[in-house]
This record gives structure tokens, C-alpha cells and sequence, in this order.
């Protein structure tokens, strides 16, 4: 009867532990992702099991295809791994943390799967398979081959202002976390600021962002800025952006000409002010040195003026003694023979009247009147005598 009882009770254990076991093994992956030809692709895949935690050496993981379990893509052996993915596959996860994760590199045209999950129970003592395994093929990861090199993202899109900081955003979306892209600034100066982001998005989908930071000066107006990715396996892609700068209001324009102008103006009025000067002095200069000629120019301004007096007895007696002149002789009338005679004949010279017996007069101009007369009269007798 204890037999009996014993045996039940093994069997009823047996079938509850067989149906923990078959039922509650769910693995979690992908089911569509795309992949950049000559780049990598990560697959994500999480398995979960009932009972208490199992190490990673009591598990083991393989990947194969979905209608042929015996095409291997992942496998920890690798002499059962296909010849085309040999070297080109590995897990990224630990089978003892729930995490199935394959990477695949140098990704070909005919790595499009489907890539399906199965998980093994093994011996810990001899790493030898037992009867428990679980393939998930209900569950299975297709991969959608992509040949175009992706697109680079900018922004934001807007003018920068000449001195105030300035910001912009290149980003990327990648399926191979294990190998994020490389971004690139062609502006990469030593003040300014560059920030790397790394986001997952959804689905085993990623975003690598770079994030540019600096204050823009007026010499980078119309100044191209290229930002540059590149993947694993060298492929490259980049996208270009022309910077616009915006100079700060100021009034430089107007207040350095004005300056310009007044301060030549100033310069040109002192040196008038010292001409004026200079020529002043000069001026009076000479006006101290020919004071007698000035004084001349003044009396005679003062003789020749309507009813101004007649000329001084010293001015008489000047203009008297040049008519009283004696005419010159010439070298005829010089000669000893000659004197005095002209052809033998005694020449009866004019006799002037001396000034001192002349009456003095008042009126200069008559009396100028009456000695022309008198000079002709002279002038008359002597050709007559001749």
C-alpha cells in the first residue's frame, strides 16, 4: 500500500513538473527588423523559464532557421554553424540573466532569415543535451536587407546670431547597438562642446545623436558644416549644412565715420587758426619795418586829395631846384674852343630866376603854371639864339 502510494505520487509530480516545464518556456524576439548590407544587425531576444534561477553553463542557445533546425546560425560549436555565418554570429547575452540577444556581422544579401530561438537543458557535469529543449519557432526574427546608406537628420534648422551659443543636432537611427555609429563634425574647434546620445527606440531600433554646441563669429557666415557617420564595416554617410549668421545690431557704421569726419574737421580748423596766426605776425612784422613808407604813402594820399594845402616851402624848394637845373652838355660844348660860342658867336645863356626872388604864393598850382610858361619862354630864346 506505501508502495503504491509512493509510486502515485512520483507520477503526479512527474506530470506537474512536465507541464511547468512545457508551458512556461517563452522566449521573446524580434519579429521583423531591417539591416544595413556590409554593416551589423542586432537581434533582440529575451527567454523566460519557471522554477529557480539556472546558470548560464546549465543552458545553451542556438539559432537556426525556421523550417530547417538543422541549418544553424548560432551555435556554440561552431563546426554545427553553416559555412556562410561561420565567424559572423555570436551571442551578445547571458542565457542565465534571460537574455537570448544574437548579433550578426558584415551582414550579406542572403542573411534574411527567418533566424528562429531554441534553448537546451544540459548536463552540468558533462555539458551533454538532455531531452528538455525548447524551440520557439512560433517567435522568429526576419531580416529585411537595406543597400541605401542611411539618412542623416539635422536640426534644428534655424540662423545663428553673431556671439550668443549656438546649437545643432545630427542623428541616426541603426539596428546594431554592439557597434554604434561614429559622428563626425567637419567643425570641431577647441571651444566647442559635443555631446554623443544614444537612445533605443523601439523594436531593436537605435538612434546615435551627436549634439554640436558653439558661439558663432561673423567670419562663419555662409560656412558649410558637414556632419559625417560612419557604421561598421567603413560605410559612410554624411549630410551638409550651410550656417547663416546673423551680426549683431550695433551703430560702428555710423559712429566710426562721424568720428572720422569730426576729427579731420578738427585738425583742419587748428591748422587755419595757426595760418591765421602766422600771417598776422608776418603782416605786422612788416608793416614795423616800412613804417616810413606807409607814412609816405599817407602824405601823399593827403596832397593829392580835393582842397587839401598846398606843399610845404622844403617841397617848394625841391621842385624849384629841379627846374633850375642846368641842361647837359654835349662833348662839343665842352671843349675849351667851344665854350660859350657856336660858330664864333657868343651864346647868350637863360638866365633862371632863383626861387628867393620870386614872391611866395599860396597857390602851389599857379605858381606850377606860371614856371611852365616861363621854361617855355626860356626854351624858345635859346633855339632862337641858335
Amino acid at each position: 500500500m506505501d508502495h503504491e502510494r509512493k509510486i502515485m505520487m512520483c507520477l503526479v509530480l512527474a506530470v506537474i513538473c512536465s507541464s511547468v516545464l512545457g508551458q512556461e518556456w517563452t522566449a521573446d524576439v524580434v519579429k521583423s527588423i531591417d539591416a544595413l548590407v556590409g554593416s551589423c544587425v542586432v537581434l533582440p531576444c529575451t527567454v523566460s523559464h519557471p522554477g529557480t534561477y539556472l546558470s548560464t553553463s546549465r543552458l545553451r542557445g542556438i539559432w537556426h532557421r525556421k523550417d530547417k533546425s538543422n541549418e544553424i546560425f548560432y551555435h556554440e560549436d561552431s563546426t554545427q554553424i553553416l559555412d556562410s555565418f561561420k565567424g559572423r554570429t555570436r551571442l551578445l547575452g547571458n542565457l542565465g540573466q534571460n537574455n537570448c540577444t544574437l548579433e550578426i556581422v558584415q551582414v550579406k544579401d542572403h542573411d534574411n532569415g527567418p533566424f528562429c530561438f531554441r534553448i537546451e537543458l544540459v548536463r552540468k557535469d558533462t555539458n551533454q543535451p538532455t531531452t528538455e529543449k525548447y524551440s520557439f519557432v512560433e517567435k522568429c526574427a526576419d531580416v529585411t536587407m537595406i543597400h541605401d546608406k542611411p539618412q542623416l537628420k539635422l536640426g534644428p534648422i534655424k540662423t545663428a546670431t553673431q556671439g550668443k551659443p549656438y546649437t545643432l543636432t545630427c542623428s541616426v537611427h541603426h539596428t546594431c547597438p554592439s557597434h554604434f555609429p561614429q559622428i563626425k563634425w567637419s567643425r570641431e574647434r577647441k571651444d566647442d562642446d559635443i555631446t554623443e546620445v544614444h537612445k533605443h527606440i523601439h523594436s531593436g531600433v537605435w538612434e546615435a545623436e551627436s549634439i554640436l554646441s558653439f558661439v558663432p563669429e561673423e567670419k562663419d557666415d555662409e560656412s558649410e558644416l558637414t556632419c559625417t557617420a560612419t557604421f561598421n564595416g567603413g560605410i559612410k554617410s554624411e549630410a551638409k549644412f550651410t550656417l547663416n549668421v546673423k551680426r549683431q545690431q550695433n551703430y560702428n557704421h555710423i559712429i566710426i565715420p562721424a568720428v572720422a569726419v569730426t576729427a579731420t574737421a578738427v585738425i583742419f580748423g587748428l591748422f587755419c587758426v595757426l595760418m591765421v596766426k602766422k600771417y598776422k605776425k608776418r603782416i605786422q612784422e612788416l608793416q614795423s619795418q616800412d613804417g616810413s613808407m606807409w607814412n609816405r604813402m599817407s602824405r601823399l594820399s593827403r596832397r593829392i586829395r580835393p582842397g587839401a594845402s598846398g606843399p610845404t616851402r622844403s617841397d617848394q624848394r625841391s621842385i624849384w631846384s629841379r627846374f633850375s637845373r642846368r641842361p647837359q652838355r654835349n662833348e662839343h660844348d665842352l671843349s675849351p674852343n667851344n665854350a660859350n660860342s657856336c660858330g664864333g658867336q657868343k651864346i647868350n645863356k637863360p638866365h633862371f630866376p632863383s626861387p628867393k626872388s620870386q614872391q611866395k604864393s599860396n597857390n602851389y598850382k599857379q605858381d606850377l603854371d606860371d614856371n611852365d610858361d616861363y621854361m617855355n619862354t626860356a626854351d624858345l630864346n635859346i633855339y632862337g639864339n641858335v
